[in-house]
């Protein structure tokens, strides 16, 4: 079964995530981005979600991880829960 590993970033809204997009963009540290605005668990590792596999994160986010390119910063992409930026790492 396929597997990746990825991190996000989760926000209330697009024009944060969009900012944050652009502070990435300009040589801003992802994790650290993460811990600070982060409304996620997750945010407390840096956006880290470790290893997923298919169908284990809300489909819109699901489709990023194992679809997109590596290593990008992609979105914002919206959810139910808010906005993310995703990257991934690898996957399998």
């Amino acid at each position: 079964m396929a597997k990746a590993m990825a991190r996000h970033i989760l926000v209330k809204t697009e024009a944060e995530a969009a900012t944050l997009k652009k502070r990435i963009a300009a040589g801003e540290a992802f994790d650290v981005l993460a811990r600070k605005h982060s409304t996620c668990p997750s945010g407390k590792k840096g956006g880290d979600l470790g290893e997923v596999r298919p169908g284990q994160m809300v489909r819109a986010v699901d489709q990023v991880i194992f679809k997109k390119p590596l290593r990008e910063v992609h979105g914002p992409v919206k959810t139910q829960f808010g906005y993310h930026l995703i990257q991934v790492f690898y996957r399998d």
